[in-house]
């Protein structure tokens, strides 16, 4: 098992636990709520002979937080191994754009290859991320839920200043189009932006066929095998 390395000061010290014989690891960056309890991405690493795995865990909203959590979790895998795949499960109904692009950017930053899996939903941002996996390495379980749109948001005050909050999401949801169509099209869905921005000008919900069809996932999965691997 490899030794665990420290995390930047900025971060919280891993809580690190013994949860099986196979050598399982499992320890979070964020600290316990104070009160009521919500889902927080983690790390698992499981060491067994012909089957190792480094999974990371998406539930729920993407929020500042847990972008920062996620982005520290990928940098500290990527430096463990730079070359052995890293699972990233998502289970999310979306959430904040920049959080989001923080992850999307260090996925696409670091070495180690990037797979996407969507267990439940991966809805606005969450499907993003999910079509920001590694070439072919991109799933959803049989009974997924996956929703695209173009952002949304608000902004009340001055006449200039809506007139400047309304130009910078028009930006961002060009560069979001963007991001969906070079992933797209290296799945061999040739869509143009103005296509994807025509999809996206509502809540568009796809199973997992629909998925596949469009090019936001690779395959679908039934039964559990070797994810981490091209086909």
């Amino acid at each position: 098992m490899n030794r665990l390395r420290a995390l930047p000061r900025a971060f919280n010290v891993p809580i690190v636990r013994n949860a099986s014989r196979i050598g399982l690891r499992q320890f979070s960056g964020l600290p316990k709520p104070s009160q009521a309890w919500t889902p927080t991405p983690f790390i698992t690493e499981t060491v067994v002979p012909g089957t190792p795995e480094r999974i990371i865990c998406l539930n729920g909203e993407v929020n500042e937080t847990v972008s920062a959590s996620i982005v520290a979790q990928l940098l500290f895998l990527e430096a463990d191994n730079p070359e052995k795949p890293i699972q990233l499960y998502i289970n999310s109904p979306g959430g904040s754009v920049t959080a989001g692009l923080a992850i999307y950017d260090t996925m696409t930053y670091i070495t180690s290859p990037v797979s996407t899996i969507c267990v439940g939903q991966a809805a606005s941002m969450g499907s993003l991320l999910l079509c920001g996996g590694a070439p072919s390495l991109r799933y959803c379980l049989p009974h997924s839920s996956i929703m695209v749109h173009q952002p949304s948001g608000g902004y009340f005050g001055q006449a200039s200043d809506i007139a400047i909050h309304a130009k910078e999401i028009l930006r961002v949801r060009h560069q979001l189009n963007e991001i969906y169509e070079r992933h797209l099209k290296v799945a061999g869905k040739d869509m143009t932006v103005e296509e994807i921005e025509k999809l996206m000008e509502r809540d568009h919900f796809m199973g997992a066929n629909e998925a596949l069809e469009l090019g936001i996932v690779d395959r679908i999965l039934e039964k559990r095998q070797g994810v981490s691997k091209q086909p």
